[in-house]
């Protein structure tokens, strides 16, 4: 297989991994019975569509938000057909379960921003301000974005235990292998996937390291700028404006993450990219045969490749019910 000029990227579902060519994006899931079920929807980034957004650092938040839509839609997607698998209840406790899935699931987006936010917003700065911190803006951010790094490592490390998210974990690790593979150009077979590691430079955990550090150095900089003509601000003042520049620094991270991908031996880029690699020690485990074979298909259909070699496929999309 000659390499297309094209890079490829996805994520991990609930048995199964998505994965995002230049047309489409696919997500292949196991289910219990064995079969792999293929969902294929046509797909072209608002950044190759209109002139702003393929502007630096605007493509980068456009790019971000794009993905975050996709995350969740495939994974709700992977939710619903794991749930087949499990459901054997009569139709009136489908109705019930169903109600109450919606439910929960709702409640599980708001407890998660509002933990995010205690975790990596409020609480972070109001320990800054209590070892009076809040007149150096330096030393304010670097304490602030420190406490920000323990509690995502510790976040992370501590959802790893659950087994379902251990599993999440195997189905991205055999994602980076299958997109190693691609990348070195190699046949898309299990054999030859399996021998790469499933590290890789591109991974979204890289990315969030890279938000992290650049937070620090973007709001060290605007803090000095603010205080300097408005005083030093209270902390839900700071944390105000902090939030705004989000936007920018997800694209700012963006771009450094697009050039060090193309420098990965400048030792400078080294250094930046240790702590996101290292993270996936965690974040990614050693997958099966099985599961790489999920990610295979899933990187294939989103290529447009041939699955013809494949006899226990079914493309599926979203209102298919069994």
């Amino acid at each position: 297989m000659s390499k297309k000029e094209i890079q490829v990227g996805g994520q991990a579902v609930i048995e199964g991994v998505m994965m995002r060519g230049p047309a489409y994006c696919a997500t292949a899931i196991r289910r219990k019975s064995g079969q792999i079920e293929v969902l294929k929807e046509s797909f072209v980034t608002k950044t190759k569509t209109h002139p702003l957004y393929k502007q630096p650092i605007i493509r980068g938040f456009v790019s971000l938000i794009e993905m975050m839509t996709i995350g969740i839609g495939t994974l709700t997607f992977s939710a619903q057909r794991a749930e087949l698998d499990f459901d054997d209840t009569d139709k009136t406790d489908k109705k019930e379960n169903s109600l109450f899935a919606k439910i929960t699931e709702y409640l599980t987006i708001i407890i998660s921003f509002g933990l995010a936010f205690l975790l990596f917003g409020f609480l972070p700065y109001q320990l800054a301000s209590w070892i009076n911190l809040t007149k150096d803006n330096w030393l304010f951010n670097i304490f602030a974005g420190a406490i920000r790094i323990v509690f995502f490592i510790l976040y992370i490390w501590i959802i790893s235990k659950f087994k379902d998210i251990h599993r999440v974990f195997e189905y991205h690790g055999a994602e980076h292998k299958s997109v190693h593979a691609y990348d070195h150009e190699q046949q898309l077979n299990v054999k030859n996937t399996v021998k790469y590691t499933t590290i890789h430079p591109r991974c979204g955990t890289s990315f969030m390291f890279f938000v992290l550090l650049i937070s620090i150095l973007v709001y060290s900089i605007v803090d000095s700028i603010v205080s300097r003509y408005f005083g030093f601000p209270q902390i839900f003042v700071r944390l105000a404006y902090h939030l705004l520049l989000l936007p920018f620094i997800a694209g700012l991270s963006y771009e450094v993450l697009k050039k060090s991908e193309k420098n990965l031996k400048h030792p400078i880029v080294k250094i930046m990219t240790i702590p996101g690699m290292a993270m996936q020690k965690i974040t990614t485990q050693e997958p099966s045969e099985d599961q790489i074979e999920v990610a295979i298909v899933a990187l294939k259909a989103a290529l447009e490749l041939d699955l013809s070699e494949y006899t226990d496929i079914r493309f599926v999309d979203k209102e298919t019910k069994d």
